[in-house]
């Protein structure tokens, strides 16, 4: 009698920024229904807490400018555990399709026989802009959004900026804080105005965001005095509009006692 082989599954799952409660419904049944979880660092505890008591969780790292497993032994990773005939989720922060090399580790997967389904979730940017209550895109200030990373090799800054020089882009940088004061420089360079509001946002998504508020030419200060969290750096017009509860508490008592914001 001939035994029939087994031809595993891979999801690759966005987890959002952090917070358990922007976990789409697809992504939720995805990790509660996973028996082997690996998982990004920036994945939080509270989502990690979801998955069966049994599932094999193992960190896989991927934290920008910190040790972390190879690529290359991710992918073997993830074939041998899903040849097992294991449920394999890959957990990834935010979106797997935005900076989350979900093309690489799909086409890998598919190669050697093993279907794959990504699931979306809600990348920084976004989860930014929510919280921070501004928009990314707005009429008669932002027509586009660029997604970007500060990319950086051989101790310089990678990608042609000329595009971030349209006043009514959005740039939305990844990864952007140990090269603020670069990134400063360059955009200024390519014609964008020092003066453009641009913000700083740590650990977007989170509970422990913070928001700092500043222009292009200042950039460096706004990251000065992180706390170590991711740093998602926004440059448009709309980024004055961002502020925090805080600021509408204010507005509001303002209100209240017959005066003007």
């Amino acid at each position: 009698m001939l035994h029939e082989t087994v031809v595993g599954r891979v999801q690759l799952v966005g987890a959002g920024p952090g917070a358990a409660d922007l976990l789409t419904l697809r992504a939720l049944r995805a990790i509660e229904g996973a028996e082997a979880l690996l998982y990004d660092a920036l994945v939080s505890e509270e989502i990690l807490a979801l998955a069966p008591a049994h599932c094999l969780k193992i960190q896989t790292g991927k934290r920008a400018g910190r040790t972390s497993m190879k690529q290359e032994t991710i992918n073997r990773l993830m074939l041998r555990i899903a040849r097992r005939g294991l449920r394999v989720v890959r957990l990834k922060g935010g979106d797997p399709s935005v900076f989350g090399r979900v093309g690489e580790e799909a086409a890998f997967l598919n190669a050697h026989g093993i279907e794959t389904e990504v699931v979306p979730g809600v990348t920084a940017a976004c989860a930014a802009a929510a919280q921070f209550n501004f928009p990314l895109t707005h009429r008669k200030q932002a027509r586009r959004v660029v997604f970007t990373t500060a990319r950086i090799e051989a101790g310089a800054l990678q990608a042609d900026w000329s595009a971030a020089a349209d006043p009514e882009t959005t740039l939305a940088i990844y990864m952007g804080g140990g090269a603020a004061e670069e990134l400063s420089r360059r955009l200024i360079e390519a014609g964008r105005s020092a003066s453009t509001p641009a913000v700083a946002v740590e650990s977007a998504g989170t509970p422990a965001a913070r928001l700092r508020r500043g222009v292009v030419g200042d950039l460096a200060r706004l990251v000065a005095d992180g706390e170590g969290g991711p740093v998602l750096l926004v440059i448009g017009d709309v980024a004055a509009l961002a502020h925090t509860g805080e600021v509408l508490d204010e507005v509001e008592e303002l209100r209240s006692a017959g005066g003007r914001p």
